[in-house]
């Protein structure tokens, strides 16, 4: 039996990357993780290096004896007015060093989007497909709408906004549609890639099965989380504020919330399905994406208690993309 080729996962304690690091793990594959700060909390058997894509030379001997990258990383939390550059710089210093280092693969999640009135978010996730596709290397890109899943930014919002709203507000953008996807599909077609090698070089659009606009989805939220309270009633709609708020009250950075947010008027659905015959698998339905999420956020908030109650401090999973 062949060995397994050696990953290297970037973002992997975000929402995504610390997901996919233990299913891979699971699955037996050699994994290195580029983290930035302090030593991250990773599993055993994960060889973890430090070094920064916004510092060229930090980068040094990451990429040895890696054949394939995902590439999860973004700078939302840098706000409004930056993270755009830095998701640039970051983009071009990664492809520098793979190409260095003989990087064959690099697997991208991207965002779905491809109207003339993108959001600077969506405009940035398409810049940085462009600059990794300009390295001598194979990308895949998989392009996502909003991801729902316990600590994802995306779905925190939309919970935040049935918790804390008396009423929808009547807004334009909200019969805007968008094809939420399960987080246990996009691991599911992430860590395929790896396993279907006629992947390599290709993009994809990865979706649920089903199509529906921001109001219906708020709706439904509301519907599977019976217990849910309004708390902190806010009678009018601004995405300022809504941030803030959001910024004060759950895990979700304010800058990465807003950002997220003037992303609302644009069209998030998937052109095309041929993802679903290379890499199949079950799709999972909007509610139970969204009963799953509530139930493993519960266990999170459950556990960080324990935690802070036992003196160790909050374990609550860091929230990414």
């Amino acid at each position: 039996m062949q060995d397994k080729p050696n990953i290297l996962v970037t973002g992997a304690t975000g929402f995504v990357g610390a997901r996919l690091v233990g299913h891979l793990l699971a699955a037996n594959y050699p994994l290195r993780c580029l983290f930035r700060r302090a030593e991250p909390g990773l599993p055993k058997g994960v060889d973890a290096v430090r070094g920064d894509l916004l510092d060229p030379q930090s980068l040094s001997g990451t990429f040895t004896g890696i054949d394939t990258v995902y590439y999860l990383v973004h700078a939302l939390d840098a706000g409004v007015s930056r993270f755009a550059r830095r998701e640039r710089i970051a983009a071009r210093n990664f492809v520098a060093a793979a190409e260095q280092a003989g990087i064959r693969r690099v697997i991208y999640l991207s965002a779905l989007g491809d109207d003339a009135a993108l959001s600077e978010h969506l405009r940035s996730r398409q810049d940085v497909e462009r600059i990794l596709r300009s390295g001598r290397f194979e990308t895949t890109v998989l392009r996502a709408a909003i991801v729902i899943g316990a600590g994802g930014a995306s779905f925190e919002i939309l919970r935040f906004l049935v918790k804390t709203q008396p009423v929808i507000p009547a807004l334009d953008g909200l019969q805007t549609r968008c094809q939420p996807i399960a987080i246990d599909n996009v691991i599911g077609y992430l860590a395929g890639c790896l396993e279907v090698e006629s992947t390599a070089g290709q993009s994809f659009d990865i979706g649920g099965p089903e199509v529906l606009s921001y109001r219906q989805m708020l709706e439904r939220l509301a519907r599977v989380a019976q217990d849910v309270n309004l708390y902190f009633p806010v009678p009018f709609f601004s995405p300022w504020l809504a941030s803030r708020l959001i910024g004060f009250f759950s895990p979700v950075k304010s800058s990465v919330a807003l950002a997220l947010m003037k992303g609302l008027g644009s069209e998030v659905v998937c052109r095309d399905n041929r993802i679903r015959e290379l890499i199949r698998q079950p799709l999972i339905g909007y509610d139970e994406a969204v009963a799953r999420a509530l139930r493993e956020r519960k266990a999170q908030l459950k556990s960080a208690e324990k935690s802070k109650t036992a003196g160790r401090g909050p374990t609550f999973k860091g929230v990414s993309g």
